[in-house]
């Protein structure tokens, strides 16, 4: 994976994933102890206030850190400490079942990696379950996080004309109640316009994911923690929306049938200081239909952050 900086013609160093994979032993309250993966590539610059950027994977079959954010890790680690997180559930971390609602199950378990890593601040990037993950995380430890970028998120996006589950929500129950390469090719075809992006080779990689040991019970866990009545209900952001007092980049795609681009109308009504970007012939995966201009919002958004001293700053900063 080679790269050019279209700012410097400087050509970035091939990114190896298994190079830059590794693993941490965290501990939370509801999860106890588990092995999180993570890819990890890039050194703090000026860009950002110097904070790392944490990526937060969508939640479809065969989701991961590296399928969701691989080919988008060499363009962002020219500026920025820029982590990919296996959420639990996923790629190569542990499948435990979900205590709770999975937004707060997984928002903990970033924090708890955080801490193994030494890291006291970050900017979020989440798309879909990533983005639910990550507002939790602003939502419950506001002091752990300078910026947010929420890309299409699940639990904030709330449908004004769509009916629910949409396209995209149902060829995922699709695949769960029928795993095959053919439901899979289905589900993928909805996360984007170009259907050229719907390699043989993306389909046979996500199935291996999704059919691995435990992937198919850690999908239905983390499924029913937003069914279950006695935990849907925390994964229900929209209604926090008004709490949330973080600078905010809501990206959509234009054409996105997972999470339609009205039910980000109620998240930029209610959130303070969120602005919304939406990328035209884009579905679901901006990173990797909009690569290029998707970075570019997203660096130009993170450029304005001034990390305040923490004193002066009292957990806040612009």
């Amino acid at each position: 994976m080679t790269t050019t900086s279209p700012a410097t013609g400087a050509t970035d160093a091939p990114l190896s994933r298994d190079a830059l994979r590794r693993t941490a032993t965290v501990r939370t309250d509801a999860a106890g102890e588990i092995a999180l993966t993570y890819y990890e590539a890039g050194t703090p610059t000026a860009l950002g206030g110097g904070l790392p950027l944490v990526m937060l994977h969508g939640g479809g079959p065969g989701a991961s850190a590296w399928s969701n954010f691989g080919s988008a890790l060499p363009s962002f680690a020219r500026d920025l400490r820029t982590i990919l997180v296996d959420q639990p559930g996923f790629g190569g971390s542990d499948k435990p079942a979900v205590v709770g609602n999975y937004y707060r199950f997984s928002a903990d378990a970033v924090v708890a990696l955080l801490d193994e890593l030494g890291i006291e601040r970050v900017h979020l990037l989440g798309n879909s379950l990533g983005g639910g993950t990550a507002m939790r995380l602003a939502l419950s430890h506001p002091d752990r996080v300078g910026r947010l970028i929420l890309m299409g998120p699940g639990g904030l996006s709330l449908n004004l004309f769509h009916a629910d589950p949409t396209e995209g929500v149902q060829r995922l129950m699709d695949f769960s109640r029928e795993p095959s390469r053919e439901s899979l090719r289905r589900f993928i075809s909805c996360m984007v316009v170009n259907q050229d992006l719907v390699t043989d080779e993306l389909v046979e990689e996500r199935f291996a994911d999704a059919t691995a040991p435990g992937a198919q019970a850690a999908m239905a866990s983390m499924g029913w923690s937003f069914f279950n009545p006695e935990t849907a209900e925390d994964g229900l952001l929209w209604r926090e929306a008004h709490r949330l007092r973080k600078h905010t980049l809501l990206t959509w795609g234009r054409e996105d049938r997972v999470n339609p681009l009205d039910g980000a109308m109620v998240a930029l009504k209610l959130i303070p200081k969120a602005s919304l970007h939406v990328f035209p012939n884009c579905g679901h995966w901006a990173q990797i239909e909009a690569a290029e201009e998707f970075r570019e919002v997203a660096t130009a958004f993170l450029a304005r952050h001034v990390e305040r001293p923490r004193a002066a700053a009292q957990g806040g900063a612009a």
